[in-house]
């Protein structure tokens, strides 16, 4: 009904005018002490003159103040066109009257008596709406559980601070504004989530953070969003001893990243370190590393097959599989342990007859009191050792000398007739004290150096390729580990990789591995909490390797196996990961609820994946919202298709959808399809993988980047048997193509139709 009809909607207006005017009135008191406070520290920054100074007191305090109230700021100007999406009545246990509360992005107090204008979405009390049913309900708090009952769970939508709509609901997963929110465009979407987060995904987003969290979620289940969520939460439920620079995301790649980058702000969180796991560890290993392009084995596994490629390919696959294990990591952990043994000198710390540091005193420090240190850093603390017993005992020991050539010298006095003879003694004596003094001098400035300068200290990447190039070395190493012959095959496909000034992204696990024993870890690295999402396609060894590095934080990890296109390198199975990696109290979550798309859509993509054998894989269930069947259709020429898509596309942005995406299975065929294409306006952007930008509207996308994205429309334009065969990888990449759209699925073809698409429920023309 029209929301003029709402019993409610006068009450509901005059406090929607209300609030409005408390937030312009508290938006104005906060641009007026922003102006003073960005004025202070303009003249607090011109005028102080050392750092004892009041002027340099004042210019750190207000550098403190200024980016909360920039934040401020800008959530009071994103309320004045929305300054919350629900309302909650709860009568609290023991209390008369029923509290009313208004949900929203940001926390409105009103000032003369801190009395609630709007709640954050993020406080305890929030839980009533996202997971309490009326009648009976509770939420926890720092105080404890608090009970009482939930009499009235009302939902808004508000836009440019007008009242658009009211719904009165109960639950949340299949309400009006869940469904109204599910029929939006691409673009809105990532933004919104905040007044339809579901209770399965508030779960997530609320829970205990001190446990590594893993999330098995179907596509379109909002993994993305949640992260996102959970990291707002995090950051409002646990300041000030987590602040927004101790979260890190890692996405999997630059585009993706920029795909989400308005969202935390929108959620009011900034200063997150958002990266990919190629920049991170480029940045942990420390080197200016080379590397092969990401999708280049992909690639190559996807194209047409002759049976001599498809061995290969499948060698490829075990390959990289295997070197992505923790097997390799075995091999890895010997050829330390190898060097380790016979890193130090067979020999005292000594100058001249005087021992420093005995070889077994030395062997003490090194393999005993510092053995859970990184190796490299060890010598660091020997070589402290080995100044501070020089600096103590060097004095003490030339005056030995002086004692013992002053001794000689009487001797000589006593014994012999003065004369030439006695005084060539003499003489001699004293030269050789001086000698030794001379030598313990320079001793003490270069003996130390010369002593390390006998143990290799070596990059991670000369480590790497130190053991890679030496066959029996390696052959040694890896003897009794799982197929010696492929792990030989790894290790020459490696080599003539790294000879070439290259590595590809399996060996930066290796690498990073290689760093943190030998060398350690920035210790100033920040991050107490990293979220992982598209974690499918990482490695357990990766996994391994973060969780090293950064022993004290805490993990959120989302993915979907389903989607797992780097499985030759990534995961199979989470309980491997929860086994190998985190151990028993990691948590194991599924979300099974599939939002972005439509039943049509999602079945026709759920029958793709049923063709692959894998019990471990999880079937979406969509919500229940219908749409137009999905389509497929024959086109036999290149040309053909091309003009068929540029139609679709016309059409598509008649009925005002916003973002349309022509999916080829690669930037190869993106771009030969792209050819054919129709100018203009219209005419759709190739995506190739390097944008540091994500251009929404329509697009080219190769099936391999398009994992993570979301999209009105999705036309796939090869569903050939060629291109899609009856393999894992080809089911997977057709299913992540066919699990992008929000609203519209169209599937083009030429000579013959995939197998994986037999019998798929479609309209056909």
């Amino acid at each position: 009904m029209p929301v003029e009809e709402h019993p409610a909607f006068p009450e509901e207006r005059e406090r929607l005018d209300y609030t409005l005017g408390y937030v312009e009135a508290s938006l104005e008191n906060s641009l007026a002490r922003k102006s003073r406070v960005d004025k202070d520290a303009q003249r607090a920054r011109r005028g102080f003159n050392n750092e004892g100074s009041q002027e340099f007191t004042d210019m750190l305090l207000n550098a403190a103040i200024q980016p909360g109230l920039e934040l401020k700021v800008r959530n009071l100007e994103a309320a004045r066109s929305k300054p919350y999406f629900a309302r909650m009545d709860f009568r609290e246990t023991g209390k008369e009257d029923a509290e009313k509360l208004y949900l929203g992005k940001l926390c409105l107090n009103r000032d003369e008596d801190q009395k609630l204008i709007i709640v954050d979405w993020r406080a305890p009390i929030a839980n009533l709406y996202y997971e309490g049913r009326l009648g009976e309900a509770g939420y926890h708090c720092p105080e404890g559980e608090i009970r009482g009952d939930l009499l009235l769970k009302r939902q808004f939508t508000i836009d440019d601070g007008k009242l658009r709509e009211i719904y009165d609901i109960d639950i949340t997963t299949n309400d009006q504004l869940l469904q109204t929110s599910l029929g939006a465009n691409a673009d809105n979407r990532l933004k919104e989530i905040v007044a339809t987060i579901q209770g399965e995904q508030n779960r997530i987003i609320r829970a205990d953070m001190n446990l590594p969290l893993i999330v098995q979620g179907v596509a379109g289940s909002g993994k993305t969003t949640i992260a996102l969520h959970r990291i707002a939460y995090l950051v409002y439920n646990f300041a000030p001893s987590f602040r927004p620079e101790n979260f890190m995301i890692i996405a999997p790649n630059r585009l993706f990243l920029n795909y989400i980058s308005e969202v935390l702000p929108e959620l009011g969180v900034e200063r997150v370190k958002q990266t990919t796991f190629t920049d991170f560890a480029m940045e942990l290993i420390g080197e200016k590393l080379k590397l092969t392009d990401a999708y280049h084995k992909l690639i190559a596994l996807v194209k047409n097959e002759t049976p001599a490629e498809k061995a290969a390919n499948d060698r490829t696959i075990r390959a990289a599989a295997l070197k992505s294990s923790l097997t390799f990591k075995e091999v890895l952990e010997r050829y330390v342990r190898r060097i380790e043994a016979g890193l130090l000198p067979a020999t005292d710390f000594r100058v001249d007859e005087w021992v420093i540091y005995s070889h077994e005193e030395i062997r003490d420090l090194f393999y005993r009191d510092y053995r859970d240190w990184p190796i490299l850093r060890r010598l660091k603390e020997l070589e402290k050792h080995f100044k501070k017993r020089i600096k103590d005992r060097k004095d003490a020991v030339i005056e030995r000398l002086q004692q013992r050539c002053n001794a000689m010298v009487w001797n000589y006095k006593l014994k012999l007739p003065e004369g030439e003879e006695r005084q060539q003694k003499i003489i001699r004596t004293i030269d050789q004290k001086n000698e030794k003094v001379q030598e313990i001098e320079r001793f003490t400035r270069e003996g130390i150096k010369e002593y390390f300068q006998q143990i290799p200290q070596l990059k991670p990447s000369q480590y790497y390729r130190a053991l890679i190039d030496d066959a029996a070395l390696f052959a040694e190493l890896a003897a009794g580990l799982p197929e010696p012959e492929l792990l030989e095959y790894i290790r020459t496909q490696t080599a003539a990789l790294t000879a070439s000034g290259k590595h590809e992204i399996e060996d930066l696990a290796p690498l990073i591995y290689l760093k943190h024993v030998f060398y350690g870890m920035n210790e100033k690295i920040p991050v107490k909490h990293i979220v992982i999402d598209e974690a499918q396609d990482f490695s357990v060894f990766q996994f391994y390797v973060l969780k090293q590095i950064i022993r004290d934080s805490s993990f959120t990890i989302l993915g979907d196996l389903s989607q797992g296109i780097h499985s030759y390198r990534g995961m199979q199975d989470w309980q491997e990961l929860r086994r190998e990696v985190f151990g028993a109290g990691s948590s194991f979550r599924t979300l099974e609820q599939s939002y972005r798309t439509t039943v049509e859509i999602m079945e026709a993509a759920n029958q793709v994946l049923g063709r692959i054998n894998d019990g471990r894989l999880v079937m979406a269930k969509p919500v229940l919202r219908h749409g137009p069947p999905v389509t497929i259709e024959r086109r036999e020429t290149l040309a053909g298709r091309a003009a068929a898509l540029s139609e679709r596309i016309a059409a598509a942005r008649r009925e005002g959808f916003q973002s349309v995406a022509v999916i080829a299975k690669t930037l190869d065929d993106c771009k030969k399809l792209h050819g054919q294409m129709e100018g203009g306006a219209e005419r759709p952007l190739v995506i190739t993988g390097k944008e540091t930008e994500y251009h929404s509207g329509v697009v080219i996308v190769p099936s391999y980047l398009a994992k993570g994205l979301e999209f009105d429309v999705v036309l796939i334009a090869d569903a050939d048997r060629r291109y899609y065969g009856e393999n894992e990888l080809d089911a997977k990449l057709l299913y992540v193509a066919m699990t992008r759209p929000l609203h519209r699925l169209h599937i083009y073809y030429g000579a013959e139709l995939t197998p994986l698409l037999a019998g798929v429920a479609a309209a056909e023309r």
